[in-house]
């Protein structure tokens, strides 16, 4: 579940000069020698994740605070339990409280769904994965998110995998041809998976030598029959309309992979706050 320190950097630059600007004119009211402790409490159940954009926040705002976590990124965090503490200028901490919250109930809102979609389907040979549905500016931390819920990330961006749709198809004249071109400029290694609408463009993928197929929006009966078709060694992907309802279904019929774009779209942050405990000097 590592992240690069350079991504973490950025984001939180970014996030910052979002929130913060050209000052904080409400912290200014405070003694700018003021010392302060606070506590981040977790009002609900949920998968913490986030731990290096929080830790960031205030590295960048004030290099002599300091965080104790009380958990890691990962752990399931029972309601009402204190995730870390914090010691330093009140100033930068109260500059910091919403960026450093807004990460950690964000990210941790995304390990704690897919930490429900993993669960859902325990004991089967399907992976859950995530996808490119993502807010704008958050998809390495969205990704990292989805590591610390125990899913996989399909490819990061348009640069790392090849996905081939149907106008890709359309654009390379035939399956075949779009698969064939793939190969012939792929470098080694690459992720090259199509994606197929129904049984008959199934076959035609298998019979193009495809080793990995999107099955889009197939019914229950027809992912059965697509596994069933699959005397390759090619990997199949279920894919569209997946919920916590249906996921341990789809999963039985035996594909490898399911993917799930509301790990990283319907976020709903976790219920965080932090209480602050001021010693004037």
């Amino acid at each position: 579940m590592n992240i690069a320190a350079d991504i973490v950097f950025a984001d939180v630059k970014h996030a910052l000069a979002e929130d913060v600007g050209h000052g904080d004119l409400t912290a200014a009211l405070i003694p700018a020698n003021a010392m302060s402790s606070a506590q981040v409490l977790c009002r609900e159940d949920a998968v913490l994740s986030g731990q290096a954009w929080f830790d960031e926040v205030f590295h960048q705002l004030n290099n002599d605070i300091t965080v104790e976590w009380l958990a890691n990124d990962g752990d399931g965090i029972a309601a009402g339990s204190i995730i870390c503490r914090l010691t330093g200028l009140a100033r930068p901490l109260l500059t910091g409280e919403r960026t450093a919250l807004n990460f950690l109930q964000t990210l941790s809102g995304t390990a704690t769904l897919t930490r429900q979609f993993v669960s859902a389907i325990k004991t089967t040979d399907a992976r859950v994965l995530d996808t490119r549905k993502t807010p704008p500016g958050l998809r390495q931390a969205l990704k990292y998110a989805v590591r610390c819920g125990g899913a996989n990330n399909h490819r990061m961006g348009l640069y790392d995998g090849i996905l081939i749709k149907e106008n890709h198809i359309h654009a390379a004249g035939s399956l075949r041809a779009a698969l064939d071109l793939a190969h012939a400029t792929a470098a080694k290694g690459t992720l090259i998976e199509i994606e197929v609408e129904d049984l008959e463009m199934l076959c035609a993928a298998l019979n193009a030598g495809a080793t990995r197929i999107l099955l889009d929006n197939f019914t229950i009966d027809e992912l059965r029959q697509a596994v069933q078709k699959n005397t390759s060694d090619a990997k199949l992907e279920a894919s569209g309309n997946i919920s916590l309802d249906n996921i341990r279904t789809i999963a039985e019929t035996g594909v490898d992979y399911i993917s799930v774009g509301a790990l990283t779209k319907n976020i709903r942050a976790i219920d965080l706050s932090m209480g602050f405990d001021v010693t004037w000097q």
